[in-house]
């Protein structure tokens, strides 16, 4: 394990999600990377976002007007990247999979969205690595993954987290059988302008 010391949080951050990418063999794109890391310096103070309900959040965000609507769904779908990523056990506290939060936050981000390739966009399709690389920084060690493997497997399934199916691979040398079809194989996704 690496000691990180840096003279501000933005450069903290980033070498801890440099780490991070390095860890789950997972480089992401310069934009998506920059996000990821101001997203941490801005929720490093707000420990508050893990008491909110998402889909109630994601719900009254609609009720708004265009700006504060498109302000309170990008806070939604931030929330959701941070609790599927650093803080997957929540899900399992709320007696929800950590698809929830995935599938809100996407949604959240795609309904802000303008084009498949601004960062929205982005986020959207790359919801699930960017949620890969978070979950690397809580990471314990390789000999003693941070997931059961139930919770890898239901990860891996409805996901398709690759750091899910490493982490299968870790307790089983075999391929696990998928029973769910994968977002990534469907090809809805509700925006809602």
């Amino acid at each position: 394990m690496k000691v990180l010391v840096n003279s501000t949080p933005v450069a903290l951050w980033r070498d801890i999600v440099h780490e991070a990418e390095a860890t789950c063999a997972t480089p992401l794109i310069e934009e998506l990377e920059s996000y990821l890391v101001f997203l941490l310096v801005r929720y490093m103070t707000r420990p508050e976002v893990v008491k909110q309900i998402m889909a109630t959040q994601f719900l009254e965000s609609l009720k708004l007007a265009h700006k504060e609507r498109e302000l309170a769904l990008q806070q939604v779908g931030d929330a959701c990247l941070l609790l599927s990523g650093l803080f997957p056990g929540i899900a399992e506290k709320r007696l929800v999979k950590i698809s929830y939060f995935i599938n809100i936050g996407r949604s959240a981000y795609a309904t802000i969205s303008r084009e498949s390739d601004d960062v929205y966009g982005l986020l959207t399709q790359e919801f699930v690595l960017l949620m890969d690389v978070l979950q690397s920084v809580r990471q314990y060690t390789r000999e003693c993954p941070d997931l059961l493997p139930i919770q890898a497997y239901d990860l891996w399934n409805e996901s398709g987290s690759k750091r899910a199916l490493r982490i299968l691979r870790q307790y089983s040398k075999g391929m696990p059988a998928q029973t769910m079809p994968r977002e990534s194989d469907m090809t809805f996704l509700i925006k809602i302008k």
